[in-house]
């Protein structure tokens, strides 16, 4: 069972000040302060969890649309996809490994089921038949980067960490382009 949108940020909302200290939750409409650079707060290492978590999950539509695709341009697509992911894994898994064992744990005590459907896109992907696979894909794959980029935008707005709320920016920005260029491959014309 997917959890609505909302339901996501408010327990990511909730998990990231359950891990920040214990403290009492700052207001609503109050903004965190940045940490100091480089300080991952719990928020932080569950908003980078997430998102190697949501990588994996691209890299394997990714993989499985290079297998399947004919459209050069989806391939082009997919190929700087794969580019970009791969490395924003890396600086994620990174950043996660100087976080420590306490913001790793608080990563790590999240249950990622239900953030996505991927499962499900990938099955629809793998039984397209081979007229349908670039249809399908693109559909598939902006449904995926339209979380990532909801997902990023909840960490600019929670975030502690002014890297990580940075790394959030632009993923927020490259997905949400990814988007509209999936949207224009699909209403193209094919031959």
């Amino acid at each position: 069972m997917r959890r609505p949108l909302a339901a996501l940020l408010a327990v990511l909302l909730t998990a990231g000040v359950a891990g920040c200290g214990g403290g009492s939750p700052a207001p609503a409409a109050s903004r965190p302060a940045p940490a100091v650079d480089g300080t991952t707060s719990g928020i932080d290492a569950l908003f980078l969890a997430m998102m190697v978590a949501h990588t994996e999950q691209t890299l394997e539509i990714v993989a499985v649309g290079l297998d399947r695709v004919t459209d050069p341009e989806v391939r082009t697509l997919l190929a700087a996809v794969r580019a970009t992911e791969t490395d924003e894994s890396a600086t994620m898994r990174g950043w996660l490994r100087e976080a420590g064992p306490s913001a790793a744990a608080v990563a790590a005590r999240h249950d990622h089921a239900g953030h996505s459907d991927a499962a499900a896109g990938l099955a629809r992907l793998r039984a397209a038949p081979a007229a349908d696979v670039d249809r399908v894909l693109l559909d598939v794959l902006a449904a995926h980067q339209r979380t990532a980029a909801a997902l990023a935008r909840a960490q600019v707005a929670a975030g502690t960490s002014e890297r990580v709320r940075d790394l959030a920016t632009r993923v927020d920005r490259s997905r949400t382009a990814e988007v509209a260029l999936m949207a224009k491959l699909a209403a193209a014309p094919r031959g």
